[in-house]
C-alpha cells in the first residue's frame, strides 16, 4: 500500500468517527428537545393577568393633606389596601371572562350578574379613584362655586344643612363604608351611605341613594384610625377642609350634560 492509501486510509476512518460522534451528539439533543416540549405541552396554560385596570397616581404627595390626614395612614391607603381592590379586580375579570374593555361604570350598573369578590373589589376600586380625586390640600372656609352652591342650597335649605345630613350619614354608617353625594336619573341631589365597597352605581343599592356619584367620604377606620382612633366624627368634621369642590362640580356638570 502506497503512502497516499494510506493517507486516505486514515481520513476515512477519521471522518467517519467524526461523523457516528456527530451525529450521537445530534440524536442526543433532538431527544432532548424533544422532551423539553413534551414537558412544556404538559404545563397547564397561564392565562395572562388583565391589565385594564390601574391605580392613577395621586393628585398631592402622600403628606398633601396634612394635618388633617397624615402621611403615613395615606401611603397605607393607597398603596396597599387600594392597590389590593386594583390587583384583586384584574383578577376576578379574568377568572370570570369578563369583557374589562368596557368601562368600569358599566360593570358596576350590572353588578348583581357577577361574583363577591368582583363586587367588592370593583366597587373598592373605583370608590378610591374617585375617593383620591375629591380632596386637595386643606382649604379653609371651603365651599363650591356659585352654580353647585345654588344647586345644594335649593335641595337642602343651605349649605350648612347639606354638611350637616352628609356629615350624618357618615357618622351613622354601620361598620364600613362610604357617604355619598349622588345625582339621580330626575336630576335630583340624594344623599345617603352603602356598606363596605357598595356605590350609588350598583345596580343592588337601594333606591334611595342610586344614581351618578358627584362626592364620596371613605369611613373604613383604615382611612382615618391612626390619626383619630375611636373618633369618626372628628375625622368627618376635619374632613369639609379637603373637599375638591372643583371636582366635584365636573362631575356634577358631565352629568347634566
Amino acid at each position: 500500500m502506497n503512502f497516499n492509501s494510506k493517507n486516505n486510509r486514515r481520513s476515512f476512518i477519521k471522518s467517519s468517527i467524526t461523523g457516528a460522534a456527530m451525529l450521537a451528539i445530534g440524536t442526543k439533543s433532538i431527544a432532548r428537545t424533544i422532551t423539553s416540549l413534551q414537558e412544556e405541552a404538559e404545563q397547564p396554560l397561564q392565562t395572562p393577568p388583565s391589565l385594564n385596570f390601574t391605580q392613577m397616581p395621586l393628585p398631592y404627595k402622600y403628606d398633601g393633606l396634612e394635618d388633617v390626614i397624615d402621611a403615613m395612614t395615606m401611603e397605607i391607603h393607597y398603596s396597599k389596601h387600594a392597590a389590593n381592590y386594583c390587583k384583586n379586580l384584574n383578577e376576578a375579570l379574568t377568572a370570570e371572562q369578563i369583557d374589562n374593555s368596557q368601562s368600569l361604570e358599566k360593570i358596576l350598573s350590572s353588578i348583581s350578574k357577577y361574583s363577591v369578590k368582583l363586587r367588592n373589589n370593583a366597587g373598592g376600586h373605583y370608590n378610591h379613584e374617585m375617593f383620591w380625586q375629591c380632596m386637595r390640600p386643606k382649604t379653609l372656609d371651603n365651599k363650591p362655586s356659585e352654580n353647585l352652591l345654588n344647586t345644594i342650597v335649593t335641595k337642602f335649605g343651605s349649605f350648612q344643612n347639606f354638611k350637616n345630613q352628609f356629615s350624618d350619614a357618615a357618622k351613622t354608617r354601620f361598620g364600613s363604608g362610604w357617604a355619598w353625594l349622588c345625582i339621580n336619573n330626575n336630576s335630583e341631589l340624594q344623599i345617603g351611605s352603602t356598606a363596605n365597597q357598595d356605590n350609588p352605581l350598583m345596580d343592588i343599592t337601594s333606591i334611595e341613594i342610586k344614581g351618578f356619584p358627584l362626592l364620596c367620604l371613605d369611613v373604613w377606620e383604615h382611612a382615618y384610625y391612626l390619626k383619630y382612633q375611636n373618633k369618626r366624627a372628628d375625622y368627618i368634621e376635619n374632613w369639609w377642609n379637603l373637599v375638591n369642590w372643583n371636582y366635584v362640580e365636573q362631575r356634577f356638570l358631565h352629568h347634566k350634560n
